[in-house]
């Protein structure tokens, strides 16, 4: 008898064109077969050996709940016997309810709540949603990268599985090489009884960052050179990327985009697709090298607000004259993406835009000090620097932080449609949480209000010296001082001013963001034995 690997995950939730709720629902099974969910049905396809489905589940309530079973082949896999978590079910919502939209990154599997890792506060989140109405619950789950991490922080399990099959003294190591091993990642992460829950019950939407495929993944030209000069490096990003597709970025397409998506059509149509999908990851990677283009971001309306969700690891351009976060095609996509008339409009990307100031100018020193500003011998030391700190984020691509400022006024004056109440970034990365408040000193007629909102980990805590170091980075007095690194390297000064209005919060957090019609409002929550959440900091937007 088939049965369930992983899932189901509830993906997409809308509408389709007659206006009835549609949803896709994810699952890995250990064998081909048919699924089956609320009467539609799809097959397996496989990769690799392992074999998935994505189901569009049609025909929905326009508002409403309904719950739901997972059959393969015509037994009912899901929920297992026994099972102690509430019943799965998807919720359509009406385009003017409110929305609640939890998020948060960086989330290293293993045993849960353990001493070294904290409470893991997806399932406290679980466990909130358990003993509350469901009128309180999230609408969406957005997981702003590092859901597995490739790299670092594997657990003792699948460290021993990785020993069983190579020898560990050979690169890669003990971190992950190739898609089997990324597979055990993924299993381990998700099927948690609580975590397993939640993903059946909240439709998610993810992204990756750096440790879904390696610390300080396409940071620079000589850090791709360093990796593609190894003998284990393209297997690792093929693999990555392979099965971030699989895992993580087919269930962010929306029930249309499943109908029609090319490739997920040429893998249902092979007996093991892992050749083509593969040939999909390997010019996906050479984006970083003017290859391309292969797109990754996405959009997802929620209610009368928009998220677009953009990748800022994979489509980064690299070359020595040329550093970008989006590549030309990407740009221009957003541009269309961020037209029209939204209540508030969510920039989603893995790495914050808005940095604490002190950061923020640090890396625009060490981006001069990189490119040459004072020489090759301190373009070495800028490098050097850049890698082993970090300085990797939006600031430190400083083209095309100028081309988002650029956007974001044209978008707040009202000139590619009705002014949002709000322009709000959702990242993670830097496991700690933070709001920051930002303006336009001269532009008056921009008046959709300006945030970066920043929730990590899910599960990964900072050690305290370096939260302390974290925390001084917020304070304006060491702003200044980042300020003054930047002017001597002849840097310019950002058009726009911020400064942490909420936070800096240190632990495992998830924070939630309620809109409702022109309304924005922020909280953050920390994990904490029991498991439950408590109060971190919480902001009224609008």
């Amino acid at each position: 008898m088939t049965s369930l690997v992983l899932g189901p995950l509830q993906r997409y939730v809308g509408h389709d064109a007659d206006g009835t709720g549609v949803a896709t629902v994810w699952v890995e099974t250990d064998g081909p077969c048919e699924v089956e969910v609320l009467g539609s049905r799809s097959r397996t396809f496989c990769v690799a050996g392992h074999h998935f489905a994505i189901v569009v589940v049609g025909g929905l309530p326009a508002s409403g709940s309904v719950d739901y079973q997972v059959h393969l082949d015509g037994l009912q896999v899901w929920p297992p016997a026994d099972w102690p978590w509430p019943p799965s079910r998807i919720r359509t919502r009406a385009p003017d309810e409110a929305v609640r939209l939890a998020f948060g990154s960086c989330r290293v599997a293993g045993p849960l709540d353990d001493e070294d890792s904290g409470v893991d506060a997806l399932h406290a989140l679980a466990e909130q949603m358990r003993s509350s109405d469901q009128s309180s619950w999230p609408d969406e789950l957005l997981l702003v990268g590092d859901q597995v991490y490739a790299d670092e922080n594997i657990s003792p399990r699948t460290r021993a599985f990785i020993a069983s099959r190579r020898d560990t003294t050979k690169g890669p190591g003990t971190e992950v090489a190739d898609v089997e091993e990324y597979t055990r990642l993924y299993e381990e992460s998700w099927s948690v009884p609580p975590v397993r829950w939640l993903l059946s019950t909240v439709p998610s939407a993810m992204t990756f960052d750096d440790h879904d495929v390696r610390d300080d993944w396409n940071t620079s030209r000589a850090w791709r050179d360093t990796m593609q000069a190894t003998d284990w490096w393209q297997e690792r990003i093929e693999a990555g990327l392979m099965t971030y597709w699989l895992y993580q970025h087919l269930g962010n397409l929306s029930a249309e985009q499943v109908r029609s998506d090319e490739l997920l059509a040429r893998l249902r149509q092979e007996q093991d697709g892992e050749a083509v999908l593969r040939g999909y990851a390997r010019k996906a990677d050479a984006e970083a090298d003017g290859g391309g283009p292969t797109r990754w971001s996405y959009v997802r309306d929620l209610g009368s607000s928009r998220l677009l969700v953009l990748d800022s690891r994979c489509g980064r351009v690299l070359s020595d004259d040329r550093r970008e976060m989006l590549d030309e095609p990407e740009w221009a996509w957003v541009g269309e993406q961020v037209r029209g008339d939204h209540d508030h409009l969510l920039l989603a990307t893995s790495v914050p835009f808005l940095l604490p100031p002190a950061v923020h100018h640090l890396e625009t020193f060490d981006e001069a000090l990189a490119g040459g500003v004072w020489g090759q011998r301190f373009a070495r030391l800028g490098e050097k620097l850049r890698q082993g700190a970090d300085l990797e984020h939006w600031a430190a691509f400083g083209r095309s932080f100028e081309r988002m400022t650029g956007l974001l006024a044209e978008v707040g004056a009202g000139r590619h449609g009705r002014a949002p109440a709000t322009i709000t970034f959702l990242s993670g990365d830097v496991h700690f949480a933070y709001l920051a408040e930002a303006r336009f000193a001269d532009r008056p007629d921009v008046t959709s209000k300006l945030f970066q909102a920043v929730c990590s980990p899910l599960r990964n805590p900072l050690p305290r010296a370096v939260s302390a170091g974290q925390r001084a980075a917020c304070w304006r007095a060491v702003a200044a001082v980042g300020r003054g690194l930047a002017r001597v390297a002849k840097v310019a000064p950002p058009e726009l001013a911020w400064q942490v209005t909420g936070g800096p919060a240190f632990g495992n957090e998830v924070a939630t963001l309620l809109l409702e019609g022109r309304t924005a409002q922020l909280s953050v929550q920390k994990a904490v034995p029991g498991p439950r959440l408590v109060h971190s900091f919480s902001s009224v937007l609008a």
